[in-house]
């Protein structure tokens, strides 16, 4: 098999190039680990920022976003027994944010991607890049018991901190730049319509907590939580 770019991960990162490229008239390739019924069961974040919604109208594939998400020009702030209102909108020259789930946006790509006709390959098991430094990379993988060689002009590494991409690179090339907080967020999705129209952040001296949302009728809930903790530990009523 020949492409001219080789993507790792069928994540949004991968699909969003993928859907760059073949309007730019690049042919592409995705290969994924998991299957497609997996990547959309992952819950990731509901909010896009500004930049993010500008490149996905440009890629042409927001019309359902466009329709059926949710833009906020501002949030509100809760702190010190009061809540204080944020005009992101006139604060920053007209720039809002889009409730809109990244199940959602994934499930946009994936239809665009198949509409074109352009190739994704799921549960595709020891992806490994070959030859990165060189002008012949290729990728190698098994798929339904078959092994496979992906020949290409580049490789796209968009499979995440975890993915084989990042942990093809050697050790004395790869830098990693990180801070390490002392807790994490324990979140909770519920079918239940948001308390607020807008996010409201929350600081506390118990720590931090966020009401957000999925869309008119799907909220979604974020506590601070020390590091260890083992959502196991959090019943309905204690959270």
């Amino acid at each position: 098999m020949r492409t001219q770019v080789a993507i790792i991960g069928a994540g949004p990162s991968g699909l969003l190039l993928g859907q760059l490229l073949h309007n730019a008239g690049i042919d592409n390739v995705i290969i994924e680990r998991q299957t497609g019924e997996y990547v959309l069961g992952r819950i990731r974040a509901g909010v896009l920022e500004q930049g993010m919604v500008d490149l996905l109208r440009q890629a042409g594939v927001s019309q359902r976003m466009d329709a059926e998400g949710l833009v906020h020009a501002g949030f509100e702030l809760a702190l010190d027994d009061r809540q204080v209102h944020i005009d992101l909108k006139g604060l920053t020259g007209g720039k809002t944010v889009m409730v809109y789930g990244q199940t959602e946006v994934t499930r946009d790509l994936m239809d665009a991607r198949e509409a074109v006709g352009a190739q994704t390959l799921y549960s595709a098991s020891n992806v490994q890049p070959h030859d990165m430094k060189t002008g012949t990379p290729y990728v190698t993988f098994d798929k339904e018991g078959e092994s496979w060689r992906l020949d290409c002009d580049y490789i796209a590494g968009c499979d995440g901190f975890h993915g084989v991409a990042r942990q093809s690179i050697p050790s004395d090339v790869l830098k990693i730049f990180e801070r390490v907080y002392p807790f994490g967020w324990l979140g909770v999705l519920a079918d239940t319509p948001p308390v607020n129209d807008e996010l409201v952040y929350a600081r506390h001296e118990r720590g931090f907590a966020l009401c957000s949302q999925r869309s008119a009728s799907r909220s979604r809930y974020y506590l601070q939580v020390p590091a260890g903790e083992k959502v196991e530990d959090w019943s309905d009523q204690r959270f």
